[in-house]
């Protein structure tokens, strides 16, 4: 009767919610696993001699010169990634992003800033 087409309906509805949870947590997913390998893209430009750093030097080139570097940088979420493309504002966010001091930025402190952007983008 009414109960179990009433409960019949329910039941796709659940089913049908979890199907798109179950969609969002993918999208979620393949949006970060993009994003990762779009910023390792984009140290990977960045880092012309393959020293596994970014220099200020190679830094200042990209941000000048790279057309990927810049369209990364602006949309990738994380404020002292952006500085880096404004000139007056990239050695304090240089400064910022170079936790150890080492004057350059390696992968873990790129990738540390990265996931601040990420968590800002889902």
């Amino acid at each position: 009767g009414i109960e179990s087409a009433l409960a019949n309906k329910l039941a796709e509805r659940a089913a049908k919610r979890e199907l798109e949870a179950k969609a969002a947590v993918k999208e979620i997913e393949e949006f970060t696993m993009d994003f990762k390998n779009a910023a390792r893209r984009c140290f990977q430009m960045i880092d012309k001699d393959g020293g596994g750093t970014l220099s200020t030097e190679e830094i200042v080139k990209a941000v000048r010169e790279d057309k990927d570097v810049i369209k990364f940088l602006k949309t990738c979420g994380e404020e002292n990634l952006q500085f880096l493309l404004v000139p007056a504002r990239l050695k304090k966010s240089l400064d910022y992003l170079d936790t150890d001091g080492s004057g350059e930025l390696d992968i873990d402190e790129w990738e540390e800033a990265i996931h601040r952007g990420l968590a800002k983008r889902i």
